[in-house]
């Protein structure tokens, strides 16, 4: 087998990406710390051709180096918004039908496997802070809580890892309805 060259991978031009149809899912950052997990969420999004990612409270916002640094230019490609308040956003986006999943850890959650999509629906992925997680009034707010099921001996994954696993299993579930 040959390693295929990025001028071989056909991928999208920003003209492209930008015209072309959306996966129905939208990223929330509740208070993201690190700049290089903002950066490589951005780049997820763009690998799955997510709708917008909400840069909320303390989460930085491009254009800046430590971003662009993971982002390698996704941040030109995905849209995005920032705002400061997250549980305002998380109610206007709930107003507007979109189905509020929190990824965390919590009572009656979900687990990513068991999670069922629905047709016909958008969701938003609500991620928290590295260190406190996601606001509890944001948890409470949502429609629905998913946690990624974990069997070591740590507690949890890094934001950006998380945000991958669920876009990708979601993204396979939505794209197999």
């Amino acid at each position: 087998m040959r390693k295929l060259k990025n001028s071989e991978l056909d991928r999208l031009s920003i003209e492209g990406f930008k015209e072309a149809k959306k996966t129905p899912i939208i990223i929330v950052l509740d208070n993201i710390r690190s700049l290089n997990n903002i950066g490589s969420i951005f780049r997820t999004s763009d690998a799955f051709l997510i709708e917008k990612i909400y840069l909320c409270g303390i989460t930085a916002t491009p254009p800046h180096k430590d971003i662009h640094k993971t982002a390698l230019g996704s941040t030109d490609t995905v849209d995005w918004e920032y705002t400061e308040n997250t549980i305002d956003l998380v109610k206007k986006l709930k107003a507007d039908n979109i189905q509020i999943c929190a990824i965390e850890q919590t009572e009656n959650a979900t687990m990513l496997n068991d999670f069922e999509i629905e047709s016909n629906t958008k969701y938003a992925l609500v991620f928290g802070n590295e260190v406190k997680g996601i606001d509890q009034n944001v948890v409470s707010t949502s429609d629905m809580i998913i946690e990624i099921p974990q069997f070591g001996t740590k507690h949890s994954l890094n934001i950006s890892v998380s945000c991958g696993v669920v876009v990708w299993d979601i993204f396979s579930k939505l794209k197999n309805d």
